[in-house]
């Protein structure tokens, strides 16, 4: 009995809308685009972010990131043959840390220089990565064709190298990959293996590869390149002392992630006078990342409700320009016994059915609009779950709310003053 008491107030509510058909879809169009705009903000920053926040994680949350950095009195230096910049790590922080410091696992060194890698008649500049077998475990990349460096190549002092696909496309062309030789400088290294890279940093951090990287055995880069790099830019040359470029350190637990960094800056600190490195923690960049992420979603999520907002003060207009013009049909009702809270529900019902439609139709877009700004912009976009049920539920919350007024001011008339209304 209460269940078809509810479905005949809803056909009613719906009915007496349709009398107004255009006056009640103008009156939802604050909904429709408020739960849209909701749907869609929330889907681009969901989608921002989730991008971000992958790219660290990539990194490791049980990782910290050494990279040398010249220091600031170093960069205005005179570039001369006599003038020789030395900074960055020390093969003695490599043994330092991962002996001194029991939390840490293991460390991965990276000696970098650049180089022109030529194969046949194509030439291409490239990244020279010394590094070990562990670098491909650290920093996880998909091998696309090959192998990658293998503990028999250190011990051997193996002259091979994995090229990432961007550096692979431009040197090989058409030709088969692995078993080829690229000459670099004036030795010659045999492909081994091609991995796909990922160059985009992550929120502040930037990820240890490149697209054109050349990856080679550590033991080989220092006997063939050396430590002393030698730059030329528009007839001007520097020379650089640079023993380590770059130390991955895996820690045991994440939970001692940022304890083992401040012990590392400590013993970096006690053989550096200058700040010729920097320090990256993915975990506690990971967690700013989240908080950002968090605050965003607020922010935008609060700007679109705006629309929500206006939306209902629509539907409360409306309502209460359909109590003034129902006056008299209130002043029947009462009259042949229908109760106050009965009116109320009435009114209430037909508000929960304005917001509702817009609400759906508001999802509608909601979806169209990120796939628009997706296929577009190329934007990655996401529609979190937890948007819909957001919107929908402001939506009808708002149509309760703003409804409310007009249904209490419906059932508040008196009788003979409303069977008296023309």
């Amino acid at each position: 009995m209460h269940r078809s008491r509810i479905v005949r107030n809803v056909r009613l509510g719906i009915k007496n809308l349709s009398l107004h058909a255009m006056r009640s879809l103008l009156t939802i169009l604050g909904v429709v685009f408020g739960v849209g705009s909701v749907i869609a903000m929330l889907s681009v920053g969901e989608g921002a972010s989730r991008e971000a926040l992958d790219r660290l994680r990539k990194l490791g949350s049980n990782n910290i990131i050494l990279t040398a950095v010249k220091p600031p009195d170093e960069q205005s230096a005179t570039i001369q043959r006599s003038r020789m910049s030395m900074y960055g790590l020390l093969y003695d922080d490599e043994a330092r840390i991962r002996e001194g410091i029991p939390s840490v696992r293991r460390t991965v060194p990276a000696k970098q220089t650049e180089k022109d890698g030529r194969l046949g008649n194509r030439s291409q500049p490239l990244r020279i990565v010394g590094t070990t077998p562990e670098w491909f475990e650290l920093v996880a990349r998909t091998v696309i064709a090959g192998r990658v460096l293998s503990p028999q190549d250190i011990e051997s002092h193996a002259d091979v190298c994995v090229l990432t696909e961007q550096g692979a496309r431009k040197l090989l062309a058409t030709e088969h990959a692995i078993g080829q030789f690229v000459r670099i400088s004036r030795d010659y290294f045999q492909i081994i293996g091609i991995v796909q890279s990922e160059s985009a940093g992550g929120g502040s951090i930037q990820t240890p590869d490149q697209d054109f990287d050349a990856y080679i055995p550590v033991n080989v880069a220092k006997e063939r390149f050396g430590d002393i790099n030698i730059k030329r830019t528009a007839g001007m040359r520097s020379v650089e002392y640079v023993q380590l470029n770059q130390l991955l350190i895996e820690v045991v637990s994440s939970d001692k992630v940022e304890a083992t960094a401040e012990a590392i800056s400590t013993v970096l600190k006690r053989f550096h006078k200058k700040q010729d490195y920097k320090m990256e923690v993915p975990l506690t960049l990971l967690r700013q990342a989240e908080a950002t992420k968090r605050t965003f979603n607020i922010v935008l999520g609060s700007i679109a409700g705006i629309s929500l907002l206006v939306g209902g003060i629509g539907i409360m207009n409306i309502m209460l320009a359909s109590v003034t013009e129902r006056t008299r049909e209130i002043g029947i009702r009462r009259a042949i016994g229908a109760k106050r809270r009965q009116i109320i529900v009435q009114f209430l019902i037909e508000t929960v059915v304005l917001s509702t439609v817009g609400g759906i139709i508001g999802i509608v877009l909601g979806f169209l609009f990120p796939w628009l700004i997706t296929i577009f912009f190329g934007m990655p976009t996401i529609v979190p779950a937890y948007s819909i049920v957001l919107s929908l539920g402001i939506s009808v919350g708002v149509g309760i709310v703003f409804g409310l007024y007009p249904a209490v001011r419906a059932a508040g008339l008196d009788p003979i003053v409303a069977l008296r209304h023309e």
